[in-house]
């Protein structure tokens, strides 16, 4: 069998040799389409890790890929502030950004927040190889690092706050995967939780809400750490559906904060 792939005299057999052609083939037609047509095909692949490892291919995949129509980026090293779809801070970014665009943190040191109002739909990616490479620090002070009134989602990102809350929830659908959440370990009751929701479901439509709409909070495969408790909900929203998994040095949590129906 090693025979057949190798082939005689240590060259590559016809079926290794077709198999690579093919594939060289098929990589040049879609190259042979243009860049707005390469770049729509690139907007359907979640941002991580199929376009990120779509950037590897060759210059001009890498170009379209980190395009800002695709995503935004956010890196403190950044020295040209007219580069397109690159900005120093998170603030600038979430202005900048239009519904539905991805904004990808740079991973390294800590990014400074403080209530900061996302107000359009929008997605927080930390682009290092665990939640704990790329830091969102809320200093004393802020209600929060981050304030949500829009369906969003976070992802892969460590979020801190010394005093208030890591996550404030007003409106929408949040969805948070794949984060650590830190607050003080032995704060006042009154003072720090991870996540605040403070949304209500309107009475008129909780028996007949379809699931995916309305406002709620889903949080997946997340590690939180501190505060006085780890959801504070100040609205008619309810806990539903918690699981946990215990390591040796942490607790993931799943769980949804949504309207829950009396029938």
């Amino acid at each position: 069998m090693e025979e057949e792939r190798i082939g005689k005299w240590g060259k590559p057999s016809k079926s290794a040799t077709a198999t690579s052609t093919s594939a060289y083939s098929s990589y040049c037609r879609i190259n042979s389409l243009d860049d707005g047509c390469l770049m729509h095909i690139f907007s359907f692949l979640s941002p991580i890790p199929d376009r990120y490892n779509t950037a590897l291919v060759c210059h001009r995949w890498c170009f379209l890929a980190c395009h800002p129509r695709l995503w935004l980026r956010v890196d403190r090293s950044v020295k040209d502030i007219l580069e397109p779809g690159v900005f120093p801070g998170i603030e600038a970014a979430v202005a900048a950004a239009r519904p539905g665009d991805t904004i990808l943190i740079a991973a390294g040191g800590v990014h400074l927040t403080s209530n900061i109002q996302i107000k359009k739909p929008l997605c927080l990616i930390g682009g290092g190889e665990h939640p704990e490479e790329t830091t969102l620090v809320c200093s004393r002070g802020s209600d929060s690092a981050l304030e949500f009134l829009s369906t969003c989602k976070i992802s892969n990102l460590t979020v801190k706050a010394e005093l208030g809350c890591c996550l404030l929830h007003r409106s929408g659908r949040l969805i948070i995967d794949g984060c650590v959440l830190q607050c003080e370990s032995n704060p006042l009751d009154y003072l720090s939780f991870p996540i605040v929701s403070t949304a209500s479901c309107p009475e008129l439509f909780a028996s007949s809400q379809v699931k995916g709409q309305g406002d709620g909070v889903t949080v997946s495969c997340t590690r939180i750490e501190g505060g006085a408790r780890a959801v504070l909900i100040r609205g008619t929203l309810a806990l539903q559906r918690v699981r946990a998994t215990y390591a040796r040095t942490s607790i993931f949590f799943w769980f949804d904060v949504e309207h829950k129906c009396d029938d």
